[in-house]
């Protein structure tokens, strides 16, 4: 599986940390940027990693901002992205499990690595449930 990647300067080391965590689990990532701490607009960070998961270059992506909110919004503009911010263990695996988010967000300024990674890692190892759920990921995609 390949996991797209991209932040802006307040996400850049919990990106970095995101994708080192990622490939000693074996994922292959596609690093969208930013590459440094120097100040950058989130949106085109959330534009990119969006449009990597939607075409097929990356089979779901992750991206950081220094709450996870902006990069989120930008991330979901794009038609056929479920970006979900994540906070919690409980957001991580709902989110997978009933909304069959193909991507999250995370923040850089409010989450501790230890629990970012964590987050991650639920998220990734959490099955879409399908059933009653998939009626409402096709209405999202819909709109």
């Amino acid at each position: 599986m390949k996991i797209a990647l991209a932040s802006d300067h307040g996400g850049f080391a919990l990106k970095e940390a995101v994708k080192n965590h990622l490939q000693a689990r074996g994922f292959e990532t596609l690093d969208l940027g930013t590459n440094s701490e120097e100040s950058v607009d989130y949106p085109a960070f959330g534009k990119a990693c969006g449009e990597a998961v939607v075409s097929g270059q990356a089979d779901r992506g992750v991206v950081c901002c220094g709450t996870g909110i902006g990069i989120s919004i930008a991330a979901n503009k794009v038609h056929g992205v479920r970006c979900a911010l994540v906070t919690n263990e409980f957001m991580a695996e709902m989110t997978k499990m009933h909304n069959d988010a193909n991507i999250i967000a995370l923040g850089g300024r409010v989450l501790e690595e230890a629990q970012a990674l964590k987050l991650v890692d639920i998220w990734l190892d959490t099955e879409f449930e399908g059933g009653r759920h998939q009626r409402r990921v096709d209405m999202l995609n819909e709109m």
